[in-house]
């Protein structure tokens, strides 16, 4: 239980990580005028933050799991 603890911590920050990140990234060099800011919080939100939070979840109870 210690280890899925950790890694949903984890998964959590790696979500709001990738998330923000690529909000800012997709906002910056997206070529789409119109309604950029939209494809930029939906494409963040549902596409890079389940990405980021599943990658940081497996990282986290790897982790956990070597620390204790």
């Amino acid at each position: 239980m210690k280890y899925f603890g950790i890694a949903l911590l984890a998964g959590i920050i790696g979500f709001v990580l990738a998330a923000s990140l690529s909000y800012f990234l997709i906002g910056k060099f997206s070529s789409n005028g119109h309604d950029r800011g939209v494809e930029a919080s939906m494409t963040s939100i549902f596409v890079f933050g389940p990405i980021g939070f599943v990658l940081a979840f497996i990282a986290g109870y790897i982790w956990g799991k070597n620390l204790f």
